[in-house]
This record gives C-alpha cells, structure tokens and sequence, in this order.
C-alpha cells in the first residue's frame, strides 16, 4: 500500500492580483492566449493556433457535459415578507449542487416529471421558515407554477422537493427558470453572453454546476484545424459540481475530503482505448505512439479514474465470484488510485477487466462517481497531455499542475502573471505534456 500525501497546502499557495482575474470572456473564444509547456517553456501563441502544437494523429478527449440554469430565485410568499422590507430581503436563492440518490444519476433528475429532489444550497434560508415557495412561469404557452418545498438540512446544505403539474421534464422547467451559475468569485448576475460563453460549443449532457472551462476556448474553426491534422476527438461526460471552486481549507492535503462527481464513459471510448493500447504495444522502442490529451482538469480526471476502476477490479476479482462482482456498485474514492498503485497493473489489463465487468452487468454505459484526488506524486496512466486554464491558489485543481510540473508551477504561474495572463474560468490556458 502507497503511503496518502502529506503536503502542506501552504506550499500551493500564490498570489493572484485581481487585475489578473478573468471576469468576462474574451472577444472571441480562440483569442485566449495559450501557454505551451514541455519540461520547459515551449512556446506562447492564441487558442486559434493550438492544432499546431499537437501531433498529427493524436487523441483529444473532451468533456461534453453541459452548464444547467442551477441558480433558482424564488420570492417569499407576500403574506411572509413584512411590508417594511425591501423586495430583494423576499429572495430566496437556490442553488442546486446535485440530486438526492432517490434521483440519481443526474440524467434521471433532468428526466423526471411532476416531482424530484436536489440537494442545494440556499441563500436566505433564515428567511425561509416554512412553507412552500412558488415560481410562474408560461412552458410551451401554458401557465404554470413550480413548488420549492425545504425537506430538511444537510450540514449547511438542504434537500429540497421541487414539483409542478403537468408532464414537463426538469430539464424544461430549470431552463426557464434558473440562471446560469457564474463562479462565486464573479459577483455580477449572469448575462445572455454568459448563457452562451460560459458553456462549450459541444456541450450536450446536462448535469454540470460549473462549466468544465478548459473547452470554452474552442471553436468550429478550432475543431476544423484539428480534423486536418487526423487529430480524433473523443467525448465523454463529468458532471462538474460546485466543490470544484472549494479551497483545500486544512492544513494537510491528507485531510482535504474530496468531492464526488458523476461521470459517464460509453463503452466505445474504453474499447477505443484499449484499442489504442494495442497499438502501443506493436510500436518499437524508437517510435513514439500518438499521444492522448485530456482537455481540461475534469477530463483527465475521469480518464485516470477509467484506469483504477479496472485495477480496483482486478483487485476485488481475489476475494469476490463474478455474479458478487457484477452485482456492485462500483466508485472511485479519493485514495484508491494511492492504496492501488503498488500492484502495477497494465493499462490493457486494467482496461480489459473494466470492459469485462460492463459486459457482466450489461450495461453500454459506465455511470459511476469519483473522489480521485491527483496530488503531487501521482503516477498518470492513461493521458500524456492536458489542456487547462489557470487555477486558483491553494486549489485542488493547481495541485493537479503540480502533479505534472513538479515546483515548475510556481516559474509558470509567476511566467502567466507577469505576462498578463488572464486566469480562472474566462481566462487564458496551457497545455502541459505528461511524462
């Protein structure tokens, strides 16, 4: 067993100027600047130019899940709000972060009709002492109203019933009511530039709180660039939840709890990469194979996470029959990949038995949850490559560069300031190679 991290989150912090601070998108998506880095400082040029970074033939995975209007305002009920108080003092917000397990996956949320039930957080819940709340709104021109009712309080969180009449999905009714979520550090509302920005231009499963920011710099024209280089595009889904804008707030890396997301991997894309690891292994010694980049940090996250699923596999395979293995619901906690890493399992096999374990259960879809926490350390499996923006001090984002750079993160970072790089979600980006 691999020894958890200790490394004091103090060592991943820095200082970020606010003027370097993203607040708004750029002009146009592909005018980012992007940072090229390869053990050393490579190179500086726009999103635009990107393809010309990449080998012919390589793979770029992307994140196709898609921003919903998660940010709810409600008004009191009038016969609750005193006539002394102002309009704004009657708005309750909700915020929903992700499904109760009653609705779970996310897609079984978005589908459900007449009732569901998200775990959110609320703003103004001291005002908000009972009762129901209600938003009209007109859906396919008919009037209707939404309920919000407070279940009960989920350590600073809260379950709340939303219901309405009539056979409309929740994916409907969210997207005429809610608005867009902006990243809690953008404290403006958010715009009808914002509803088309803050979102990829391929995003397609709904289920995401934040956007996975990494791909909002590509285009049509990007994409194009990319198909003349043979360059393949592959996608699956990470639901990006709010605790991806969460501090690492303890002192030790080990203590940080890490959240859970929800992802979606088609059995296509495994087989592709098993496929791909055959190719590897036909390859000689001075040949490089086509490597494998994941755009963005949830990407990447979910492609490790794909590897030590299998490993965690093969491991139960040991002590658990198949009909017992088949019956489990299998998930990636957040120190799997550390307590696994001493079985060195190859990435065809690890793939191979994940493969076997969906055709056991007989499901196209692997729908599961992980905690993966990549920190300083870490051995990368599957990705040789990863597209992303600039991240926030003291984030379990940066300790992910770090994970790839070593302490070079801090000659980058302080590189991207000084040049007036735009950080976070709106701002410019890099592409780090993985050795």
């Amino acid at each position: 067993m691999t020894e958890r991290p200790k490394l004091p989150i103090q060592a991943f912090d820095y200082d970020l100027p606010d003027h370097c601070i993203a607040y708004t998108p750029a002009t146009q998506r592909a005018d980012s600047k992007l940072l090229v880095w390869d053990q050393t400082l490579l190179a500086e040029s726009t999103y635009a130019h990107i393809a010309e970074f990449i080998p012919e033939k390589s793979t770029l995975l992307f994140n196709n899940s898609k921003v919903i209007a998660a940010r709810i305002l409600f008004e009191k009920n009038k016969n609750e709000t005193s006539t002394n108080r102002t309009n704004e003092n009657s708005i309750i917000e909700i915020f929903c972060l992700e499904p109760s397990a009653k609705y779970s996956p996310v897609a079984i949320a978005m589908q459900a009709t007449q009732k569901v039930e998200w775990i959110c957080l609320v703003g103004g819940a001291k005002k908000w002492k009972a009762g129901l709340l209600e938003k009209k709104l007109i859906l396919h021109d008919q009037p209707m109203t939404v309920y919000a009712k407070k279940i009960k309080a989920l350590d600073g969180q809260f379950l709340i019933a939303f219901s309405w009449e009539g056979p409309f999905h929740f994916s409907e009714i969210i997207e005429q009511i809610g608005n867009i979520p902006l990243p809690p550090y953008i404290q403006r509302a958010a715009t009808a530039e914002d509803k088309d920005r803050y979102q990829t231009t391929y995003a397609l499963e709904e289920g995401s709180v934040a956007a996975p920011t990494a791909g909002l710099h590509f285009n049509e024209a990007i994409f194009t660039s990319l198909a003349a280089k043979k360059i393949d595009c592959q996608f699956l889904a990470l639901h990006v939840g709010a605790g991806t804008f969460l501090p690492v707030k303890t002192e030790n890396i080990e203590e940080h709890p890490m959240h859970a997301e929800f992802f979606e991997v088609p059995t296509t894309l495994i087989e592709f990469l098993l496929q791909k690891e055959f190719e590897k292994e036909k390859i000689g010694n001075n040949q490089k194979p086509a490597p494998i980049i994941a755009v963005g940090t949830t990407t990447l996250r979910t492609m490790e996470s794909i590897y030590w699923l299998g490993v965690k596999i093969i491991q139960l395979k040991k002590t658990a029959s198949a009909e017992q293995l088949a019956a489990m619901d299998l998930k990636l906690l957040q120190w799997d990949a550390y307590e696994l890493n001493h079985l060195n399992i190859s990435n065809t096999a690890a793939l191979k038995a994940l493969l076997d374990w969906m055709e056991c259960k007989k499901i196209s879809n692997l729908i599961t949850t992980t905690q993966l926490m990549i920190v300083p350390g870490y051995n990368f499996q599957l990705c040789n490559g990863l597209i992303t923006n600039f991240h926030q001090p003291k984030s379990t984002l940066l300790l992910i560069i770090a994970a790839i750079t070593g302490d070079q993160w801090k000659s980058i970072y302080e590189h991207a300031i000084d040049n007036q790089y735009r950080f976070l979600s709106y701002g410019d980006g890099s592409l780090f190679w993985i050795h």
